[in-house]
């Protein structure tokens, strides 16, 4: 990818998950390291799959195993900010699906950093690609219709 990315706002977004900070989570630059952006992003997404019933932590048959993930940053937070974690469909495919993400302040219009998240779905057993279930699927398409392109 060239050049730098839009920034997004709340309408590029299905729907959103509030998440504190923790003190924890600060390095010793005083703000949110990286590395808790892609925490939150598996938060929102598995969250939302746990939530919604489509993913039985040890009892599904079919699991999305993260492939790729993605995050610009361009704005830094810090312990004790709350943030909100945008969630919508990026792309859907036979057995895969893209979410796009957004890390917003509790108040604010536009992402403090935005990426993506991919999971294909496999059949637990195998670890082989397999279609994305049919209620799932519904879903997904669902949030990609309420997501806005920014």
């Amino acid at each position: 990818m060239s050049g730098k990315q839009e920034r997004l706002t709340r309408n590029a977004f299905g729907l959103f998950r509030t998440i504190p900070t923790r003190w924890a989570d600060n390095d010793v630059y005083g703000h949110v390291n990286n590395v808790v952006y892609y925490a939150w992003f598996d938060t929102a997404v598995n969250g939302w799959l746990v939530e919604r019933g489509f993913l039985d932590i040890a009892g599904s048959a079919t699991i999305g195993l993260v492939v790729e993930t993605h995050c610009s940053y361009f704005e830094s937070v810090a312990f004790p900010d709350t943030v909100k974690i945008g969630l919508g469909v990026e792309r859907l495919g036979t057995s895969s699906v893209t979410y796009r993400i957004g890390v917003f302040r509790a108040d604010g219009e536009r992402a403090v950093a935005q990426g993506r998240f991919t999971h294909v779905y496999v059949d637990r057993a195998t670890q082989r690609p397999v279609p994305i279930p049919a209620d799932l699927r519904a879903a997904l398409e669902a949030l990609t219709s309420s997501s806005g392109s920014g």
